[in-house]
């Protein structure tokens, strides 16, 4: 994909130099604008790296673990539980002080501000245990108790993966309970691919149930145990769902499953290992689920489980990152920024993603680089808002021809580096792609149709951005280097009009 941009070369090498003397601002003398400042922004011009731009971001939306002695740390698969108004984050700790993916703890209110738990809460054994590495889980309440189910990993082991369990009187102390597991059943005929319990609890009849990612024949499932609440009398419950290879693909495993109500319908999602987040339907909790599987974003947003506050309903994961930041290559790190998204109805009998409430409110109206009312025509890419630290646009659009169209990132001053979201209704996707397009990320189905207006949301904190377009997708992108320049409209052959365009930075 190539695009051709016109402004001249001399603009372009202006760019970087002038974006804090022309840009977002207010009217000047002669119809110009002015720099539009505020105290909460800061200043990017001086970190010419992706690197130097990642270190000063004060991540407050897309929680980051504090760097600790060993280094910077990232979230990994989220365990999320709320009770009495807080939501009780559990994560696996990847890098930084954390032992073999061992079990961290952080909280909110609000998903806007975290308090972080510094110590560990379950450690990966140290020895030859089964729980060599901890693997994804979920916390339960039963009776005055609380489990921690959890996956011990020991690829020295046969079987590799069993659940086992912690216990403890508080949600922040947790004692492993020695000799008590469950192994992968025979009905399974296989030993080593068994993980992510989550756990629900019903006090009527004091069981738990535990639904558990698996694999049978070579195809991916997720199956279901029960057992009471004082943990005795395990006993399998066959499987509850089976991979849609046709939609999903062939994939060996379907992580992190979980299942929550919304309306009279049940949702069963799970992330396709090493691919996307997908999620289908039943009229019970426990299936069976046969509804075909749709997509929910793209292979940023991974491993989600949900918390409800009983109004609300969430999906809490993480954002993927790079393994290097200055790479323009892939994002295919394990790992990255808490991510919290909220699960609507898509109005077609189905579910969606969408922002989270505090995310839209607390903001400050900025002065749009361009004007409220964009015409982008083929070819053209126009300067319209800027990228801060915290920032969020709004608006609508509607397209009248054929071809791509979206926003482009500058990355380094070069077009050849740009990075850009592509909406292109030919393909029936959205998606991100760097080096002007030649290099493909991730991409999320959306069926867009010409001269029909959609509006969209698009929030960035730092390098984790979210695209949300009405009715059709959320899309998470991760952009690196793009902090403090100005951001394009383009159009690679489409006459799109953008209407309604507002900027915002946050008070939080």
């Amino acid at each position: 994909m190539k695009f051709i941009k016109k402004v001249s070369a001399i603009a372009i090498a202006l760019s970087a130099v002038m974006l804090f003397a022309v840009g977002c601002g207010e009217e000047g003398a002669g119809g110009g604008k002015t720099l539009d400042t505020d105290p909460s922004d800061k200043d990017f011009s001086a970190l010419r790296t992706a690197s130097a731009q990642e270190n000063a971001y004060e991540y407050k939306f897309n929680f980051l673990p504090e760097k600790d002695k060993e280094g910077q740390a990232h979230v990994g698969d989220t365990m999320p539980y709320f009770e009495n108004g807080k939501y009780y984050i559990y994560y696996l700790k990847d890098e930084g002080d954390s032992y073999n993916h061992s079990v961290y703890l952080t909280t909110t209110e609000n998903f806007v501000n975290y308090e972080e738990r510094q110590e560990v809460v379950l450690e990966s054994d140290h020895g030859v245990a089964q729980d060599s590495m901890i693997g994804t889980g979920s916390v339960v309440k039963a009776g005055e108790k609380y489990y921690f189910f959890y996956t011990g990993h020991n690829g020295n082991r046969e079987p590799n993966e069993t659940i086992m369990v912690a216990e403890g009187t508080s949600l922040t102390s947790f004692a492993k309970k020695e000799g008590w597991e469950i192994q992968p059943p025979a009905e399974l005929g296989q030993r080593n691919d068994f993980r992510d319990p989550q756990a629900y609890y019903d006090a009527e009849t004091d069981t738990i149930t535990l639904t558990i990612t698996a694999s049978q024949g070579g195809i991916a499932r997720i199956v279901k145990y029960t057992l009471k609440g004082d943990l005795s009398s395990p006993a399998y419950g066959g499987v509850i769902y089976t991979n849609d290879e046709a939609v999903v693909g062939d994939v060996y495993n379907l992580e992190c499953s979980d299942t929550f109500q919304i309306g009279d319908k049940w949702y069963l999602t799970f992330s396709a290992q090493d691919g996307t987040m997908w999620y289908t339907a039943a009229d019970t909790q426990y299936g069976p689920y046969t509804a075909t599987p749709k997509q929910l974003d793209g292979h940023l947003f991974y491993a989600a489980k949900h918390a409800s506050d009983g109004k609300n309903t969430y999906l809490i994961g993480w954002a993927r990152r790079s393994e290097s930041v200055s790479s323009t290559q892939d994002v295919k790190g394990w790992a990255g920024n808490l991510q919290v998204q909220k699960v609507v109805s898509d109005g077609k009998g189905g579910i969606a993603l969408a922002p989270v409430d505090a995310y839209t409110q607390n903001t400050k109206e900025r002065v749009l680089v361009s004007d409220a009312t964009v015409e982008v025509k083929a070819g053209d890419f126009i300067e319209s808002f800027r990228g801060f630290e915290r920032y969020l646009v709004t608006g609508e659009f509607k397209y009248s021809g054929t071809g791509d169209f979206g926003f482009a990132f500058d990355y380094s001053g070069r077009k050849e580096k740009y990075k850009t979201i592509t909406l292109s209704p030919e393909s029936k996707t959205i998606s991100l792609a760097f080096n002007y397009g030649d290099t493909f990320i991730t991409s999320v189905p959306a069926e867009l149709s010409a001269n029909q207006t959609y509006s969209f949301t698009y929030m960035q904190e730092g390098s984790v951005g979210v695209l949300y377009v009405q009715g059709q997708a959320a899309f998470t992108v991760r952009l690196y280097g793009v902090s403090g320049k100005n951001v394009m409209l383009y159009s690679a052959g489409n006459t799109v009009t953008f209407t309604n365009l507002k900027q915002y930075t946050y008070t939080y």
